[in-house]
């Protein structure tokens, strides 16, 4: 029996995927999520259904013959909203792209066209299968022609129609007529809801026929208002009629195509990576070019191509098939006859690039395995140097290699090409050399380019940019616990992998350099902030910090005691024990047992107990309160004076963190292993956990801090002549605030008002509504919004760059920092309100973020290079948020915070002076 024919209403499909599915938004702004979720579909349509003829129907623009029958029909339906607009031509191009045949028929509805082609099917001895998830598609359903709704894991079938409904097929239209439809603005009969006319149905045992034919029988029937019911009906009869017509699926329109047009054609495999790469569906894109893509060559009856790095082999250069086709020669070199011959290569080009094979993720502790090497794209080099394993062949000897290496990664004049070179940095650095001239580093061109995407690994750029699927650590090492090291690895897989490394890296390379060129001042934020920061960042790293580990011991100790007591507190309050991790467990205390109100529910419908809950709750509710101390408490503990001690490294006795410059969407730096951006100031036990940060016998903790960055970033960027004024007479901000808002003198400003005042200043910074005011400063909603109000009359450039600033971000789609840095916002064109507005938060604080970001960066270049000149006694140890922490010898501390302080406050220049404090101390809570 021939397979049955699958008719996809897309346009069904497509608003449901929206409505219904998280939302998905491209780096440039291009909403996806509905398109994803229609691919999707058609994925598993395609696997289920790997012979069937297919068919993916959309509704055609313009008006139908049911507009004709009746004026007002989808009258009141929206337009479709932006956001689902502009997915509809990329959604069309993929379903295209993958083979299916699109149909969009004027005048009729994507449902008529189905109910042809379906009936047609019938007509020729052939089932159909209707993929949809609209109710009015019932009324097709018979012996041959079924419905699967793949969003709900759905089949309907006669005997499935009636089980859903209470009806039959054939009486579908009739209950739509009587009902009607308020999406599509069909009328039906005044009164008549779902159950009424369910009722009307089954009592009458026919259609609108056989109602009208007997209305008196109708007031015989046992549900509610039905003794009511055949005057309205009476009344609404042509109506009745009227919105059978509308709710008909026409089975006879005249059609461009016939079932024989049907067949799946192979898939453009070119244009579907092209709209994968557009759309950055980045797992489907890897599975097309590995030659995995279930539902597109399977089905077309293509085999997978195979994707196959292949292997070195037992030569010194091998031809590998790079995923996109183009040849690539590898070399392994094994003799110092080849290394020579690649080193006059080198000695003669004005720049290569280069990456570290070693034996772990941490720069301390990792050990040279091998080097490749790249000049030109489709030629690489590897040399192993440290591969171990047991038939491993010989290998130069690692010293040599580096030593005849050093003298060109040291060249001022040669540009040294990788992908997160700090890495490659710190690495050559435990060998005693350094990495000297201009650097250009992918991952941060990629990363300038656009903050906001997601991953700026060298796999994940390969793909977005070049189309490759690249060749993963683990598969060649492994996962888990077996994986191997690089030096355990065959020179077999060690080969292709690491040339792979080298030349993509090349190719990116060439590739994100004119896009970079082409937008605005991408460039000079590239070259004069995130390239010379690599090697600021590496030195701090490697330099670290010392750690008072007995002092953190000790703490740990106070902790655990104040944890247990805490949780005592939280038993007595609940009236048993609990467990205060379990979401359920404290659920069920504050809610069902406590009665105290739930304020927000989880996706499941479950009381929330979420951190923002709790806060929230704990300014009314002691066992909240209780429960918010615990798990502040715990956290400090686990993450910080528990886990600090054991990442002191063993040979230097510091503690060295890895800063990462490609991660915030801001420009700010984050640092793990520890994370040090996220240690307490405010609180006793996170300045007890700063205590332990110490400088070593002999020197000091100088800390020095921008004071207020952001707000002197928002009165140059505003010009409000108030907030200029503050600033140029060196007034204290938050009491000139309070004075405005209030309407006091300077010299009458309360303690608390200027606290209100400060939650005023950088709450409005960050976008904050009057809500989100009145919770933080525990006043009423309306008395939030005077304040505000009155802070925008005090200062009215402040509000209109809020409001230029979103317009610019809604016009461009992103907003820059004073320094030419881009930060894309993708949903400030968002139909969503919530969306759109958090959005807008975004846009107004970038700047400000991202200005303090480079400034601090330009600080630590300028300040780096000073230090290096070394008339001082003095490291960078840390950078914390605006802070630059060193470690400094005693009697060199004075003029050294002067000099500090000076090349910080001239870091930039702003229409208010920049100001930075510093002090010293035994250790980091000391220096504040």
């Amino acid at each position: 029996m021939a397979a049955p024919i699958v008719l996809v209403d897309g346009s069904s499909y497509l608003y449901r995927a929206f409505h219904a599915l998280p939302p998905l938004v491209t780096s440039t702004g291009q909403p996806t999520g509905a398109i994803k979720g229609v691919l999707n579909m058609l994925k598993r349509l395609i696997k289920d259904y790997p012979q069937s003829p297919m068919a993916v129907v959309f509704d055609a623009p313009g008006k139908t013959f049911r507009d004709d029958l009746y004026e007002q029909y989808k009258a009141q339906r929206p337009p479709m909203p932006d956001d689902l607009r502009s997915q509809v031509a990329p959604l069309h191009a993929c379903v295209k792209a993958l083979g299916l045949p699109l149909l969009c028929v004027e005048g009729v509805e994507a449902d008529d066209v189905i109910g042809t082609l379906a009936h047609r099917a019938t007509q020729a001895g052939r089932d159909a299968v209707i993929s949809t998830g609209d109710k009015d598609m019932a009324q097709l359903v018979n012996n041959h022609i079924t419905l699967v709704n793949t969003m709900k894991d759905e089949l309907l079938d006669i005997a499935g129609v009636e089980a859903k409904f209470g009806l039959p097929p054939e009486l579908i239209i009739d209950y739509l007529a009587l009902m009607g439809d308020k999406v599509d603005n069909i009328p039906g009969v005044p009164g008549v809801g779902g159950k009424t006319a369910l009722g009307l149905l089954q009592g009458m045992q026919g259609g609108l026929d056989a109602i009208y034919a007997d209305l008196e029988k109708v007031t015989t029937l046992s549900f509610r208002g039905a003794k009511t019911l055949p005057k309205k009906l009476e009344e609404h009869r042509e109506q009745a009629y009227l919105s059978y017509k509308l709710a008909t699926i026409k089975v006879d329109c005249e059609l461009p195509v016939g079932l024989d047009d049907l067949d799946i054609a192979h898939p453009d495999r070119e244009a579907l990576q092209e709209l994968y790469r557009q759309l950055e569906f980045k797992a489907w894109l890897a599975e097309l070019l590995e030659g995995r893509d279930e539902g597109v060559d399977d089905v077309a009856g293509g085999t997978p191509a195979s994707d196959s790095p292949g292997e070195a082999g037992d030569t010194p250069q091998a031809p590998v098939a790079a995923s996109n086709g183009i040849p690539r020669r590898d070399q392994v070199i094994l003799t110092q006859a080849e290394l020579d011959a690649w080193l006059a290569r080198l000695k003669a080009a004005d720049r290569f690039c280069f990456d570290l094979e070693t034996t772990s993720l941490n720069y301390m502790e990792a050990q040279i395995v091998g080097i490749g090497l790249a000049l030109e794209p489709g030629e690489a080099a590897y040399i192993p140097v440290a591969h171990d394993y047991l038939d491993a062949p010989q290998q130069l000897d690692r010293q040599a290699v580096l030593d005849a290496l050093a003298p060109l990664w040291q060249d001022p004049a040669k540009t040294k090409v990788g992908q997160n070179l700090k890495y490659d940095i710190s690495v050559l650095a435990n060998y005693a050399i350094s990495v000297e001239g201009p650097l250009e580093d992918t991952m941060l061109a990629s990363y300038v380019l656009n903050s906001t995407a997601t991953r700026h690994d060298m796999d994940s750029l390969a793909l977005q940019y070049l189309g490759e699927s690249t060749i993963r650590f683990e598969d060649i090492a492994g996962k888990g616990a077996k994986q191997l090291t690089f030096n355990q690895i065959a020179l077999e897989q060690a080969v292709p992998y690491a040339c792979e490394d080298v030349d993509i890296t090349l190719r990116l390379h060439q590739h994100l350099t004119p896009l970079i060129t082409a937008q605005g001042r991408l460039r000079e934020v590239l070259e004069t902030l995130e390239l010379p920061l690599v090697k600021v960042l590496s030195r701090i790293e490697r330099q670290g910090v010392a750690l008072d580990s007995e002092r953190l011991h000790q703490h740990s100790v106070q902790l655990a005691e104040r944890i247990h007591d805490l949780e005592q507190q939280a038993f007595a309050l609940a009236g048993r024990e609990f467990n205060l991790g379990s979401p359920k467990q404290l659920g069920e205390i504050l809610f069902d047992e406590q009665k105290i109100p739930v304020i927000k529910k989880t996706p499941k419908g479950a009381a929330s107990t979420a951190e923002a809950v709790l806060e929230e709750l704990a300014l009314d509710y002691p066992l909240p309160k209780v429960i918010m101390q615990h798990r502040g408490l715990a956290k400090l503990k686990s993450t910080y004076t528990d886990k600090l001690p054991r990442l002191v490294n063993k040979a230097t006795g510091r503690v060295h963190t890895s800063y990462h410059q490609a991660i915030t969407a801001t420009g700010r730096l984050s640092s793990s292993d520890p994370n040090l951006q996220n240690i307490p100031i405010r609180t006793e036990e996170g300045r007890k956990i700063r205590q332990a940060f110490v400088a070593r016998p002999g020197y000091r903790i100088v800390a020095a801090d921008y004071s207020q960055i952001e707000l002197r970033i928002m009165a140059h960027l505003s010009e409000d002549k108030g907030l200029l004024e503050a600033f140029a007479e060196g007034r204290d901000i938050h009491t000139a605030t309070a004075a405005e808002v209030f309407g006091v003198g300077l010299d009458r400003v309360s303690h608390d008002q200027r606290r209100s005042a400060k939650a005023i200043n950088f709450g409005l910074i960050y976008g904050m509504s009057a809500w989100g005011l009145s919770r933080q400063l525990h006043v009423e909603r309306g008395q939030a919004q005077t304040y505000i109000d009155r802070y925008f009359d005090r200062y009215p450039g402040v509000a209109r760059y809020m409001d230029r600033i979103r317009s610019q971000a809604a016009d461009e789609g992103f907003v820059e920092t004073l320094f030419g840095r881009r930060l894309y916002v993708p949903e400030i064109r968002s139909q969503n309100r919530n969306r759109r507005q958090a959005a807008e938060r975004t846009a107004i604080n970038a700047p400000m973020q991202g200005t303090a970001a480079d400034i601090i960066k330009l600080a630590m270049i300028d300040v780096d290079a000073w230090l290096r000149e070394g008339q001082m006694d003095a490291v960078m140890v840390m950078q914390v948020h605006d802070e630059l922490v060193f470690e400094v010898r005693e009697d060199q501390v004075a003029p050294f915070i002067e000099e500090v302080k000076n090349r910080m406050q001239h870091a930039a220049a702003l229409s208010v002076p920049l100001l930075v404090e510093a002090e010293s101390g035994e250790n980091w809570d000391e220096a504040h």
